[in-house]
């Protein structure tokens, strides 16, 4: 029995090694530097209620939850379809549609500038058109499409290997019961995918808190937590606010993370 537990020990070791060195510790000295500003730890009560950072934090996690609810109903639409259906191209749309985890996020933002930039495709259609220059990829919604667009192969994924495991009886029940088709989504396959959504959704939600390059090659200037802690690190030298911000991204994230889990319950339903 000693034995055995030795042995898990050191197999948990190195889990354990890379844990602290390369999680605790760096949290750790992160957490002590944003206190060593001339606020002291002053700072977090500066990041959470002056109206800059403040509206930062919302405008963050309002994109972020923004793009979550999008990409899942893009993602579980397409996921359950795909799934389901076996056709000419599936494997082609499949790949095309997860492509974008190769991308890094300037690469990304670059793709949008030259979508909805100064001389991009819509803005020159919107113009044709005698509509003006519709550009809207220095903003919010700029950012908005870059985010959904590198998010639906995180989730996609998820809910398609979920979707697989559905065990198609429980509908074919629905419907003889005469449930109309948006009721068997919503009382069938919703609740069977749930697990597998939330999931999905947290990748996605954690993935647009903290996004960097893809805002940073569309403007400096787009209000996003990220881009601000960037500013008060390089521009203005303000390490403890920036550490701060970090800390505060940090936990938020966290906190999403835990609860989707917690709220995600059991496993997908799954074929006898």
């Amino acid at each position: 029995m000693l034995k055995d537990r030795w042995l898990l020990l050191a197999l948990m070791a190195p889990a354990g090694i890379f844990f602290v060195t390369f999680f605790l510790l760096p949290l750790g000295r992160l957490f002590l530097v944003s206190g060593q500003g001339e606020l002291g730890w002053a700072v977090y009560q500066h990041a959470l209620f002056e109206p800059r950072y403040w509206r930062s934090l919302l405008s963050t996690v309002t994109l972020a939850l923004v793009t979550t609810v999008t990409t899942l109903v893009i993602s579980g639409l397409a996921g359950v379809f795909l799934a389901r259906n076996r056709f000419a191209g599936r494997e082609v749309l499949t790949a095309m549609l997860t492509l974008p985890l190769a991308f890094p996020g300037v690469v990304i933002g670059f793709m949008i500038i030259m979508l909805g930039g100064r001389q991009g495709l819509i803005p020159e259609l919107s113009d044709a058109l005698g509509l003006g220059r519709a550009v809207f990829a220095y903003s919010m919604v700029g950012l908005f499409v870059g985010y959904v667009y590198f998010s639906i192969p995180r989730t996609i994924l998820t809910i398609m290997a979920a979707a697989e495991k559905l065990d198609p009886r429980l509908e074919e029940a629905a419907r003889s019961l005469g449930a109309s088709p948006l009721r068997v989504v919503r009382d069938v396959i919703v609740p069977a995918l749930r697990p597998a959504l939330f999931a999905a959704g947290a990748i996605c939600f954690a993935t647009a808190m903290g996004a960097f390059g893809t805002a940073f090659t569309l403007a400096t200037k787009i209000n996003v937590l990220p881009m601000v802690i960037y500013t008060e690190f390089t521009l203005q030298a303000n390490i403890a606010m920036a550490a701060a911000l970090s800390f505060v991204l940090g936990l938020i994230t966290w906190a999403a993370l835990a609860l989707a889990r917690t709220l995600a319950g059991g496993t997908v339903v799954a074929a006898a």
